[in-house]
């Protein structure tokens, strides 16, 4: 393994949690200011997505640090950025700046990781349904595999007798502990869809046999799941994987599993600028329950997404116009499900602040009304917010969307043939300054007509 060995001296980054927030906010209120004095957003220009790189950089030294501070001293270790909460190479590329790998589930993701410049060696796939092609593109790039079934594992047996690879190979299970908040988002029930149900009748006995007859099996993996999973609960199904690893390298004779991933899933606070829970209260409660983990034993790899970009990210647009309707005051805006998906089609699992901004980029006070926050769709549900008390909107008034930067706009969902804005990282400066960097450009329309088929239009006569 090529992985960043462990500092017996590494310590978690020094600003407390409210300092942070903070630090976060006045950040976002200059970043807001300066689009609209730069001409980011206006008239024609009235939608714009921001990430705020030094908070992302802040998160992963978080992640890092906490870590380091708790494995013993050389001890190896890979935490690999969920690609799925944030399939953008610029962020790919800085997270990598920062020492993370990438955790990748199909061959775009990637492809992705790839084009940002992270080495196969620091590459994790997962995906429970890879093709063959898929496999042997990983085995012979030498990216580690969690394979997730045991027809899958199957087909790694005929594969790696073919053409030996240098690449980890480990297997998914799902200790089945339990659900969290959001059924969706919980992968460790008792019918959940990924790995081995490690409590099914025969299936650890199964395992155990499986690594037994397989000596380039070195690896166990788990997730429990992310967003509404406690720490709890999290750490109980680390609990399961690592005394599964213990039982078979008693069976073995041998030390044959010698890294855990233990997959990612911290939950991200959405209701205000506080980074809660952070991942020294992670790291806590898995010393709690799981303290063997940090013997050094096993080399370790995580698979943060969520809880590294989310709160970095923001949505910026203008109110175009103002209605009233039984009585309800409406914001129609630019953003929408477009860009929360989640939130539009399950707002009370995934609610979002809503923070008003005057034309010019100051934050809007005065007295509030409740009122809704709707983007363009054509269908009546597209609401980022609905009876939300806040100052009286007007058209020109602008609308930031908070801790949007994991599974919202960075993944853009094509409702209505909408045309994904453009994406730019900021920074500020000592003296307050800021300077924006584009990420993503806007998708001219011209280019939605390619993708739908224009190149075939009589196809179908």
């Amino acid at each position: 393994m090529t992985y960043m060995a462990v500092d017996a001296h590494a310590h978690a980054a020094g600003d407390s949690a409210a300092d942070a927030a903070a630090g976060s906010a006045g950040r976002r209120d200059l970043a807001v200011r300066a689009a609209v004095e730069q001409g980011l957003i206006d008239e024609d220009a009235p939608l714009l997505c921001l990430l705020d790189t030094a908070g992302i950089r802040a998160s992963a030294t978080a992640l890092t640090s906490a870590f380091a501070a708790a494995l013993a001293p050389g001890t190896p270790a890979l935490h690999a950025f969920a690609v799925k909460a944030a399939p953008l190479v610029p962020v790919l590329r800085l997270l990598a700046d920062a020492g993370l790998g990438c955790e990748v589930a199909s061959p775009g993701e990637l492809a992705l990781a790839r084009a940002a410049g992270v080495s196969p060696d620091r590459i994790v796939l997962d995906s429970p349904a890879k093709t063959a092609a898929e496999l042997r593109e990983a085995l012979a790039l030498g990216v580690a595999v969690n394979a997730d079934n045991r027809q899958e594992l199957e087909r790694l047996d005929a594969l790696v007798a073919t053409a030996p690879t240098t690449s980890p190979i480990g297997v998914r299970i799902n200790p089945q502990t339990g659900a969290g908040t959001i059924d969706a988002l919980s992968t460790a029930t008792a019918t959940s869809k990924f790995g081995i149900a490690l409590r099914d009748p025969g299936a650890r006995e199964w395992l155990v046999r499986a690594y037994l007859d397989r000596p380039w099996l070195t690896r166990l993996h788990t997730h429990s799941g992310s967003q509404g999973v406690s720490l709890a609960l999290i750490a109980e199904g680390v609990r399961e994987l690592y005394a599964l690893a213990e039982e078979i390298n008693e069976a073995a004779g041998r030390r044959q599993v010698d890294t855990l991933d233990i997959g990612g899933g911290l939950p991200v606070n959405f209701s205000s600028d506080a980074v809660t829970p952070t991942y020294a209260e992670y790291v806590s409660a898995l010393r709690s329950a799981v303290p063997g983990l940090f013997s050094g034993a096993y080399g370790l790899v995580t698979e943060f997404g969520r809880s590294l970009t989310a709160k970095h990210g923001l949505v910026l647009t203008r109110v175009e116009y103002t209605k009233t309707t039984g009585g309800r005051p409406i914001a129609l805006t630019h953003a929408g499900v477009q860009l929360a998906t989640r939130t539009v089609y399950a707002p009370a699992a995934w609610p979002l602040r809503i923070l008003p901004y005057s034309a010019k980029g100051a934050p809007l006070t005065g007295p509030v009304v409740a009122q809704d926050i709707a983007g363009p769709a054509c269908f009546a549900g597209d609401l980022l917010a609905a009876a939300r008390e806040l100052p009286l909107l007007a058209p020109g008034d602008l609308v930031c969307v908070p801790d949007t930067g994991a599974y919202a706009f960075t993944a853009h969902y094509g409702y209505n043939s909408l045309p994904r804005p453009a994406v730019h990282g900021f920074t500020v400066d000592p003296s307050g300054g800021v300077r924006f960097a584009l990420a993503r450009a806007a998708q001219p329309v011209s280019t939605i007509p390619a993708e739908a088929g224009a190149a075939t239009p009589n196809a179908l006569l």
